[in-house]
């Protein structure tokens, strides 16, 4: 078995209330694990990878069995997976590293892949984002914080969290569309990243757009979709990172 693929995706929003079918939509990300277990040998999920998670002490939120279930299996099978924190998925602290194998990133990380140099992140840490964004983003990573969330009963937090998403999602484009250069914030922090690092890929998600461009200097900056609208993921065969569907592939990414 030729293990020689690295795979690149995000944003599945699994358990989010705004799926007509959200089984099927999590059957669909499990069908595609299964489709990659021959020849991944890493895999990052890069962010908002569940659309709520908090972990208490002694419980975890219901829901998921056969997307964790899929991610153990590829961890036994000795694929490497890495689990970037989004902002839906914030809260994991040991039980999914513990339970699953993978390793959990929070931030952004910069590696050598096959002799190319890739810069990781989910997104919404990275660049210029709106003030009440980022005061929100650092109330939701405050440890007192979580500290005081965790006391309230699971009866009230999931729900309240879950309607949030929910409402949140209903004030976005149904389809976010690519807002130029000089107005992609991702686009922004990579070109001005290159000015004092050598990267050749950039790789996020968060956008919810699929994008493949060629930057300053030959980077390229990938952008991943979703699997709201897209089933959309990146590969890497050693060589080429290409950009595609479950159902179609897209233009590959020299």
């Amino acid at each position: 078995m030729s293990r020689a693929n690295t795979y690149f995706l995000s944003d599945f929003h699994l358990g989010a209330r705004y799926f007509e079918e959200p089984r099927e939509t999590e059957r669909r990300v499990v069908d595609f694990l299964d489709s990659i277990k021959g020849d991944a040998k890493e895999v990052y999920l890069l962010g908002d990878i569940l659309d709520y998670w908090f972990e208490y002490r002694y419980v975890v939120p219901r829901g998921f069995t056969r997307f964790f279930g899929k991610i153990a299996e590829l961890t036994d099978l000795g694929v490497k997976v890495y689990w970037f924190i989004g902002n839906h998925d914030i809260w994991i602290f040991d039980y999914l590293p513990n339970e699953l194998g993978v390793e959990v990133i929070d931030g952004e990380v910069t590696k050598e892949i096959d002799g190319k140099v890739f810069f990781l992140a989910h997104g919404d840490g990275v660049g210029k984002q709106p003030r009440s964004f980022r005061m929100l983003r650092s109330l939701f990573r405050n440890r007192f914080c979580q500290k005081l969330y965790s006391a309230i009963h699971p009866r009230w937090t999931i729900p309240f969290a879950l309607s949030w998403s929910n409402s949140s999602r209903k004030g976005d484009d149904e389809y976010p569309e690519y807002k130029g250069e000089e107005n992609e914030f991702l686009e922004i922090f990579a070109n001005d990243y290159l000015k004092s690092h050598k990267v050749d890929y950039f790789v996020f998600g968060h956008r919810h757009i699929m994008l493949d461009k060629k930057l300053q200097g030959g980077a390229t900056l990938v952008v991943l979709g979703d699997w709201l609208h897209y089933c959309s993921y990146a590969v890497w065969d050693g060589n080429n990172l290409a950009l595609k569907s479950f159902q179609s592939v897209q233009n590959s990414i020299k």
